[in-house]
């Protein structure tokens, strides 16, 4: 086997991006790409796919990038993947396809990741053609235009049945344009993606509140069918002293603003706060994404977590973005106050942890060390501890029903919730996770669909 050496995105310097919402990772060029493609095996039993929340078929897109052949390379990834582009920035590869990819037992993974990303934007870059389908007579209402309900809606699309799709704020696109920050995600390119599907005949109607504007009987009363893909927007909070202190701000919150209200841009009308000294808690995703954008925003930038980096939860890669930008991490701390002077925050105190038994998930649990308080001055906090969906659209139909924080139960296999002709997935039904595995429930869902009105003909 030929040695070839696993190829690296082109990123832009940490003292350049620091200053911008530019895009870090430029990704692969066509030569990059072509080298990484050849390291691929080509293995008959692609345990990579397994690992695939959508199941692509990631050795022959692979292939016809080898061949120079992109229109092949695009058709094959758009059978299992509507949002290729946008998974190859966002999803968590090192821990799906990427893990169980043959090469790593070697020397490293092949760069599943950056390929699809290759791909998806050769594929945004290409007219796209839109077949003519011939409408079967059903129409569904999909509730969000995030990545599930993006999934679900193009996919029934494509089989003939009218899909409306209600949004609730003014721009679709769900976590994919309020929630990951533009240095991740440019916005363009969900534009652009939303474009394609609106090409396929599918209709958003923004600035609707399912729950509250039209409510789910309407709904049931108009559509042969409806699927929730409303996310997990209601964020949790540390439930300590301080925390309706003016500076103390829900990650949620802080990153709607900056991505979906575009408060980082000069000419923006909408406000945002611009910490000197800003301390994040959390170190997910989420976390990270705040962190850089206050690192953006001109802040010195802290990260308090209870656990050590190698608990962190955000991919490998954001975490050592953040390092590279200067952000400081503050391990096995935990916040315990948020302290202030004329209702502003001033500093928030933490107290040291250390590593006890495993819990439920595996990890070791933090058991905080006595007597171990101390302050860290800041003039604003960021909480980013977790999110769970928002009860409007649940409490405002109680056939529906719910367990734990508020996620909807539905039949693990079909994805049907209590309520006939209603299926839910993603963020609503897990809590939050990952774009890729909200796309897979869309999937499910659209294919339940489907199977209902076949039993219906």
């Amino acid at each position: 086997m030929e040695k070839i050496d696993r190829q690296k995105p082109i990123e832009v310097s940490p003292e350049i991006r620091i200053k911008s919402f530019e895009e870090v990772s430029k990704g692969f060029t066509k030569e990059l790409a072509l080298i990484e493609a050849q390291r691929c095996l080509n293995c008959k039993n692609a345990p990579c796919v397994k690992g695939c929340p959508v199941s692509v078929n990631i050795p022959d897109f692979i292939k016809e990038i080898t061949n120079g052949n992109m229109e092949a390379a695009v058709k094959s990834i758009k059978k299992n993947n509507n949002l290729p582009s946008i998974c190859g920035r966002v999803c968590p590869q090192e821990l799906q396809c990427e893990s169980m990819c043959i090469r790593g037992k070697i020397d490293k993974p092949v760069a599943i990741g950056a390929l699809e990303r290759y791909v998806g934007d050769s594929a945004l870059n290409m007219e796209q053609k839109h077949e003519e389908v011939e409408r079967i007579g059903k129409k569904v209402a999909v509730i969000g235009s995030g990545p599930a309900g993006l999934s679900c809606a193009a996919d029934l699309a494509k089989q003939g049945v009218e899909v409306t799709i209600y949004e609730a704020f003014h721009k679709a696109g769900g976590v994919l344009v309020y929630g990951i920050p533009e240095f991740r995600l440019p916005k363009k390119l969900v534009q652009k993606e939303i474009d394609n599907l609106l090409k396929l005949g599918v209709k958003i109607e923004l600035n609707t509140v399912i729950g509250k504007t039209i409510k789910i009987e309407e709904l049931l009363d108009n559509f042969d069918a409806v699927f929730i893909g409303s996310g997990a927007g209601l964020p949790m909070f540390l439930n300590i002293e301080g925390e309706n202190l003016n500076g103390v701000f829900s990650a949620n919150e802080y990153l709607t603003r900056v991505n979906l209200m575009g408060a980082y841009k000069e000419n923006s009308k909408t406000p945002i706060m611009r910490g000197k000294e800003v301390i994040v808690v959390g170190a997910g995703n989420v976390a990270m994404d705040a962190a850089r954008t206050a690192r953006r925003l001109g802040a010195n930038v802290k990260l308090v977590y209870r656990r050590t980096e190698a608990e962190m939860p955000a991919r490998k890669e954001e975490i050592e973005h953040a390092k590279q930008e200067g952000i400081e991490l503050n391990l096995l701390t935990n916040p315990s106050k948020i302290n202030g002077e004329n209702g502003y925050v001033t500093s928030i105190t933490c107290i040291k942890m250390e590593l006890g038994e495993k819990d439920a998930s595996g990890r070791q649990s933090p058991v905080a060390i006595e007597n171990s308080e101390f302050d860290i001055p800041c003039d604003m906090v960021i909480v980013s501890v977790g999110t769970s969906p928002n009860p409007l659209l649940t409490s405002s139909y109680s056939a529906l029903k719910t367990k734990g924080r508020g996620t909807i139960i539905v039949n693990e296999e079909d994805l049907e919730t209590t309520v006939p002709r209603v299926y839910a997935g993603g963020d609503a039904v897990t809590g939050a996770a990952t774009v890729i595995k909200a796309m897979g429930a869309g999937k499910i869902a659209s294919k339940s669909i489907m199977k209902l009105f076949e039993k219906q003909a």
